[in-house]
């Protein structure tokens, strides 16, 4: 950490935690094989969220220019859209369409968030210079090359959250998207170390968008586009540094009284677990069966196994006791009127009750029309939540990060289910035999509800054959999802 006399106009050396990103994102060689297939896993699971948000009308109303007309023609395409953008607002809308449905990859720790948020920036700026490539006679970036940016992005969100909690400073955790996606997309653009560290510095002296929109009594959809928000801004702090060459400041996080730590962080320097590597690709949480805040994944999973014996007694049941983490219990346990989809979807008792009473939960089981049936809110009235002190040990733990959750059911004048306990849902690293097949198939499915028959044809053929697919530059790519 940059220590300086706050009255010097001697400009300090860098913080050190923004060289460590120049120097991982421009020097390291990323060797797991691993970490590549779960990235390319990673790539057609965020496609799917991206084309199953087309069918909600308030997300797509987020995806166009930023007023009508300001297209960029052989700019970036937006995926399940005839939309060319230039890649600040491309990014917004492809962040916005991963992330809406709350149905993408997820990172849990100090911090939580969803690492494929990056793909906003990253896919809008790797399509824009692929284009712009194809009418230069340049070199375009290949589907391995984005994955490797994928990789690292992942790495840099993750490691930052494995150890610092911004949300308990009232943060939300897109700053970790902004920072990493600023880091990539610099590298991108043809960025060296130095003009990574600037635009770095920039992404830190943006602060934090507070958490408001996350939690009672202000829930609202803001949580969906925030991420979008982050790559967008990641993408014009890049294009500062590599085209505009604006100045970096270089003790944006240590500088007394006016740096990112005294005035965000309680005066605290960052803290790091381990070394960036390719750690946290080749263990992020995939959602895979259920569209829900991933604290609740395995409590979705416990009800739906308790559906059958329930169902047909959800008058005569008495009281629904669910144990979860400490992070479960301070994000998502809710009590009283659910407004809108966005409360619906962080609320476990909701998440809860929808699998015991009907036996699934989908993105259309948040809207209004399901949420006005009166057995969910009498199911959420019976329902006590309780930290379980091993689900947040297990949590924690570097070598499970396990998402524990259970559930039992109690019934009038006695008897009651037997309690149901899941320590890692169907995404996590020690699932994945078992969870890729479902990836896959909710690729297809997703794929089949959006685009023309004859587009998924091509998308079948390609991402059915990884060795092609991974060289195959990005545009091309990218061109199979647009309509």
């Amino acid at each position: 950490m940059s220590v300086h006399d706050i009255r010097s106009a001697v400009r300090p050396d860098p913080d050190q935690p923004m060289v460590d990103i120049a120097n991982y994102v421009a020097d390291y060689r990323i060797e797991s094989e691993e970490a590549y297939d779960t990235a390319r896993y990673m790539l057609l699971d965020s496609l799917a969220t991206a084309m199953m948000a087309m069918k909600f009308p308030d997300c797509v109303k987020h995806l166009g220019p930023l007023v009508p007309g300001a297209t960029l023609p052989g700019g970036a395409r937006v995926p399940g859209t005839s939309y060319e953008l230039d890649p600040a607002q491309a990014a917004f809308a492809i962040g916005t369409q991963i992330r809406w449905l709350d149905f993408n990859d997820t990172w849990l720790a100090a911090e939580w968030g969803h690492p494929s948020d990056n793909l906003g920036a990253i896919l809008a700026a790797a399509d824009w210079l692929g284009r712009k490539a194809e009418r230069e006679g340049g070199h375009a970036l290949t589907v391995r090359d984005v994955l490797g940016y994928a990789i690292k992005a992942h790495e840099i969100q993750g490691c930052y959250a494995l150890k610092n909690s911004f949300n308990r400073v009232g943060q939300d955790h897109v700053i970790l998207v902004r920072l990493a996606s600023t880091a990539v997309a610099t590298h991108m653009l043809g960025g060296d170390k130095e003009q990574i560290v600037t635009a770095i510095s920039h992404s830190w002296i943006d602060n934090g968008s507070l958490r408001t929109y996350r939690h009672a009594p202000n829930t609202g959809p803001r949580k969906s586009w925030a991420a979008g928000d982050a790559c967008r801004r990641a993408m014009i702090h890049a294009i500062n540094a590599v085209y505009r060459g604006v100045l970096g400041y270089p003790s944006a996080l240590s500088a007394k009284t006016w740096g990112y730590y005294d005035v965000a962080f309680g005066g605290k320097a960052f803290q790091f677990e381990r070394p960036f590597g390719s750690y946290v690709m080749e263990n992020v949480l995939f959602k895979i069966s259920f569209p829900a805040e991933f604290h609740a994944q395995t409590a979705v999973e416990c009800a739906m196994k308790l559906h059958g014996e329930v169902a047909g007694r959800i008058e005569q049941i008495e009281k629904v006791v669910i144990e979860t983490q400490e992070a479960g219990m301070r994000i998502i346990d809710k009590t009283g009127p659910l407004a809108n989809y966005a409360d619906r979807d962080h609320c476990i008792q909701y998440m809860v009750a929808v699998p015991l009473i009907f036996g699934r939960l989908t993105a259309a089981d948040y809207s209004d029309d399901i949420a006005s049936d009166p057995r969910i809110d009498m199911l959420r009235e019976t329902m006590v939540v309780s930290e379980n002190l091993q689900f947040t040990r297990d949590y924690f733990d570097p070598e499970k990060r396990y998402i524990g959750n259970s559930v039992q059911v109690f019934f009038k004048g006695g008897g009651s289910t037997e309690k149901i306990s899941i320590d890692c849902p169907i995404g996590h690293r020690t699932r994945r035999a078992e969870g890729i097949p479902i990836l896959l198939k909710k690729f297809e499915a997703a794929m089949r509800g959006h685009l023309p028959a004859n587009k998924v044809k091509v998308i079948l053929e390609a991402t059915g054959n990884p060795a092609e697919l991974e060289g195959m530059p990005i545009q091309q790519f990218l061109d199979m999802f647009t309509l």
